[in-house]
């Protein structure tokens, strides 16, 4: 924690602010003493040495159990640090996070596109982009292959999920068959983004297929690459 603290840049355009997530998934229940003890000595540490740094104290995937022992340790708690809090659930996970970190510097488990160690995508490339899909309906997403032997590599994920997603190639010469990448397949709620790569042997273009049977829109955010023959040869 201090570590972060120490990382902070207070010069114009810096980072001087700190934004906290703790997962609460799995964690000791509150007759744990040691969790009541642990709980309180963070807010001391925040309150009495960082009040101005922290922007906001995020907690996910909160158990049943966490609004009954709250009102253990918000006592201890100013009402600048309890304005602070956010507090979600494990169904609102994303959705919340989206709220305060862009989708590409939220990690895949928790909905989002960042993986650890990964050399396909970077903050200069693969500008994300967000697609409605409506209820009772499909939209398809297209990424062209202008030249043969073309690497084509994307990024794909569905808030909630609960949708079904296929992938297919479909090649600009007519007379070609249609390759399917992926088969469709119902993706529940608890899926991970889609990462997937497919080389082009002729011009055409991938068709990533979302199709919504729920009676809600659903939000699609996706990002995609493409590195052609002449790329690799420089």
């Amino acid at each position: 924690m201090e570590r972060h603290v120490a990382e902070l840049d207070f010069n114009p355009g810096g980072a001087a602010s700190l934004l906290q997530v703790t997962d609460l998934r799995n964690s000791p229940g509150p007759a744990k003493k040691d969790l009541r003890v642990a709980v309180k000595q963070v807010l001391d540490l925040f309150q009495d040495n960082y009040p101005e740094l922290v922007a906001r104290n995020i907690l996910i995937n909160v158990p049943f159990w966490y609004y009954a022992f709250s009102t253990l340790f918000y006592p201890f708690m100013t009402q600048r640090t309890k304005s602070k809090f956010v507090i979600a659930r494990s169904s609102k996970v994303t959705e919340t996070l989206l709220k305060y970190i862009p989708i590409e510097a939220i990690p895949v488990k928790y909905g989002g596109l960042k993986r650890d160690g990964d050399t396909e995508f970077s903050a200069d490339d693969g500008e994300v982009t967000e697609l409605i899909v409506k209820a009772s309906s499909t939209e398809t997403i297209e990424i062209e292959a202008t030249e043969a032997d073309s690497t084509l590599t994307w990024d794909l994920t569905v808030l909630g999920w609960e949708v079904n997603y296929k992938e297919e190639f479909v090649p600009a010469d007519e007379g070609s068959y249609i390759i399917i990448i992926r088969k469709g397949k119902k993706m529940g709620s608890g899926e991970e983004a889609v990462r997937n790569s497919f080389r082009a042997g002729e011009p055409g273009k991938i068709v990533l297929i979302v199709e919504n049977t729920s009676h809600r829109k659903k939000k699609v955010l996706f990002r995609h690459k493409v590195k052609s023959s002449s790329a690799k040869k420089c």
